[in-house]
């Protein structure tokens, strides 16, 4: 925001035929203001204000014409929770259902931190929910135009004593929102990729704050306070991650499960042998898929993921929506060379079982979308089928989401240049060396051993 003390006046002028006729008009560094008023009572009253001002040596801001002082007061009427609400609004209708659930957590998980008084406060859980599903979700707005008594209540106490959006410009209120997203409702640390999230989110709005000028400067407030996520276990746990044998018992558990197992051995496969995450996997068609007759490689390109924001999140009431790639542009695409082994896999799960309507590799018994709770329930008993009991007691493959861990370490453990490993995965070098760091590592000593041996073989001295 942008003062100046180059303001000169016009004499009020009357404009016959309008509502409000009289009309006070000035100039602020070049930039033409103006304000109409019914009365020319009124009009005087109002430039005798303006006057006055400058005439104390205040500044005016050159895009609305205001003294700083002026400003000041207007900006401090906005409070913080009319701020996250006019966030969502703007936000809402270009963002992806998944992300609006995101933003939904946390908003409502940092708006309650921020109020000037604790006297009369809501039952935590009702005033989350209030905010999560109502104060920030439109689509239950449609549904339900005025929320239920106990959340209208809720957010009547959070309206009332919510900050003014200014104060968070002080580092001490503005780590009260940090604090808060670092704790889940119960007080327990948050995980640290949760927390990370709904900073980003807490950025975003206070961004939006900056270029509404709410801020004495245009710099987002949250860029001047150091913050720490709280730790979590990024790095994939080796003890999770199953060898190529014991991903051959489970897969095999998983086919003997009926027609269901049958049906998902494939889409497992595609977790291990292809890396693939989940949502991309549900999303798989065959169009996608090249799978030669013979033994040879075949090619998966990947086009997006199918997520499970909820019914209450998207625009067209459906439980799922199709997205990009994970940090990809719309129309952005990732090829991965398959082995045999799982061109196999697929031939034969569309000879058996043919693909959707529309193409899908995976589907329920009616064509449904695959759940989770579907495919994890058959992973569950194949964990039990497949391993021993201590090994079942152990994080080995675990979740099936283990598989696509299980499957870039053995890429990475048969020395593949991280690099083509990061692509195919689909992560960045940073992402992949970070998570990854103790199977790089386990690989790192393997390296080390060969160059042991033939550094002996050659009669020299090894290491």
């Amino acid at each position: 925001m942008a003062f100046s003390y180059e303001v000169s006046f016009w004499e009020i002028r009357e404009r016959k035929g309008r509502r409000k006729p009289f009309e006070v008009r000035w100039v602020v560094n070049g930039n033409g203001k103006s304000e109409s008023f019914l009365k020319k009572g009124l009009a005087k009253g109002r430039l005798s204000e303006l006057i006055s001002a400058a005439g104390k040596g205040e500044p005016f801001d050159e895009e609305t014409g205001l003294p700083r002082s002026e400003l000041r007061t207007k900006l401090q009427k906005v409070t913080w929770y009319q701020h996250t609400r006019d966030f969502i609004e703007k936000r809402w209708d270009d963002t992806p259902g998944k992300s609006r659930k995101n933003f939904a957590d946390a908003l409502a998980t940092i708006t309650p931190a921020l109020v000037t008084s604790e006297a009369g406060r809501p039952d935590a859980r009702v005033l989350r929910r209030a905010l999560y599903s109502w104060a920030y979700n439109k689509q239950q707005q449609i549904k339900e135009p005025v929320p239920r008594e106990e959340w209208r209540q809720a957010l009547d106490w959070i309206e009332k004593h919510s900050v003014s959006i200014t104060e968070l410009e002080d580092a001490q209120v503005l780590r009260k929102a940090l604090d808060a997203l670092g704790k889940k409702l119960d007080g327990k640390a948050a995980a640290g990729r949760t927390a990370r999230r709904k900073r980003a989110c807490l950025s975003d709005v206070l961004g939006m704050a900056a270029e509404a000028k709410y801020f004495s400067t245009a710099v987002n407030p949250l860029k001047s306070v150091t913050w720490t996520a709280p730790r979590t276990a990024e790095e994939v746990d080796p003890e999770a991650v199953a060898n190529p044998r014991q991903v051959r018992r489970l897969l095999d558990a998983v086919r003997e499960q009926s027609s269901r197992g049958r049906h998902l051995e494939a889409f497992f496969g595609c977790l291990y042998f292809a890396g693939m995450r989940p949502a991309e996997a549900i999303h798989l068609k065959v169009a996608q898929c090249t799978l030669p007759d013979e033994d040879c490689w075949g090619i998966l390109v990947l086009r997006g993921g199918t997520v499970r924001p909820g019914r209450n999140w998207t625009d067209d009431g459906r439980a799922h929506e199709d997205r990009s790639l994970k940090w990809r542009a719309e129309e952005d695409s990732r090829p991965i060379p398959i082995p045999p082994a799982l061109v196999r896999l697929l031939r034969a799960h569309i000879s058996e079982h043919g693909v959707a309507p529309d193409g899908r590799l995976f589907r329920t018994s009616r064509g449904g979308l695959v759940q989770e709770s579907g495919y994890g329930e058959v992973w569950a008993k194949a964990r039990e089928k497949a391993l021993a009991p201590e090994e079942a007691a152990s994080p080995l493959a675990r979740r099936p989401y283990d598989l696509r861990h299980a499957g870039i370490s053995f890429w990475l453990s048969s020395n593949v240049d991280p690099a083509e490993v990061a692509r195919r995965a689909g992560h960045s070098l940073n992402v992949l060396f970070r998570v990854y760091a103790k199977v790089l590592h386990q690989s790192q000593e393997r390296a080390n051993r060969r160059i042991d041996a033939a550094l002996e073989e050659w009669g020299m001295e090894a290491s």
